[in-house]
């Protein structure tokens, strides 16, 4: 019978003492796990996902090669948006599964493993050239008398299509379009979703017909 040694990572200390974020992770694992004898140890990480300096998965690392234990983790996005990171991860001799991907193979983790890199470059570099582009219109930064009617408008709507767009969500979408072509039914489908603790635009749990939603928004690009 296999055996596991679970990793979770939360950002800040306050999400470790509150147990936001943890809980789902933890939840995710017993979930996967169905048998929570199967896990030997667990290792919790506070750390932001953009600094690759892991003494506690360091530690996971070590104890799962030393007791022949497999990895595992609520999210491959609990790991790291660094794509090298990840690649190291694949090349340390020890094995690991993702909860939210559990039937993804060396090529699929590399995939997303490079996808999420790339999501926050995108990320960077908007940020970078929205700035710039403020500065060469003289808008003095950071100044209230810029929040004027329009600008708070403006920024509503950003925000909006930032909630219709996050990274939760198009994970999900990817989640969803590699389980539909692995043969899954959409109520199947939403039920790894939901396991996995993603939530729809709204904040609430999947359906057939919100992963329906999913599916045709992938199909068409928007």
């Amino acid at each position: 019978m296999r055996q596991y040694v679970a990793y979770y990572r939360v950002s800040t200390a306050k999400q470790g003492s509150s147990g936001l974020g943890l809980e789902a992770q933890q939840y995710a694992v017993v979930q996967y796990l169905r048998d929570e004898n199967r896990l030997l140890a667990h290792f919790t990480e506070v750390e932001s996902g953009k600094r690759n300096q892991r003494p506690q998965l360091q530690a996971a690392i070590a104890f799962a090669r030393q007791a022949g234990a497999t990895l595992l983790i609520a999210k491959l996005d609990r790991l790291s948006r660094n794509a090298g990171f990840i690649f190291a991860l694949r090349d340390s001799g020890v094995d690991f599964v993702c909860c939210d991907m559990p039937d993804a193979n060396t090529l699929t983790v590399g995939i997303f493993a490079v996808l999420a890199q790339h999501e926050r470059e995108l990320i960077s570099r908007r940020t970078k050239d929205a700035l710039h582009a403020l500065k060469q219109r003289g808008v003095q930064l950071g100044v209230p008398a810029n929040l004027t009617t329009t600008a708070i408008r403006k920024g509503q709507t950003v925000r909006e299509q930032n909630a219709r767009d996050n990274k939760e969500n198009r994970q999900a979408m990817r989640l969803a379009v590699l389980l539909r072509e692995q043969g899954h039914r959409l109520q199947q489908i939403a039920d790894e979703l939901n396991h996995g603790d993603y939530r729809t635009r709204r904040g609430k749990q999947f359906g057939p017909t919100a992963v329906r939603r999913l599916l045709q928004r992938h199909a068409t690009g928007t």
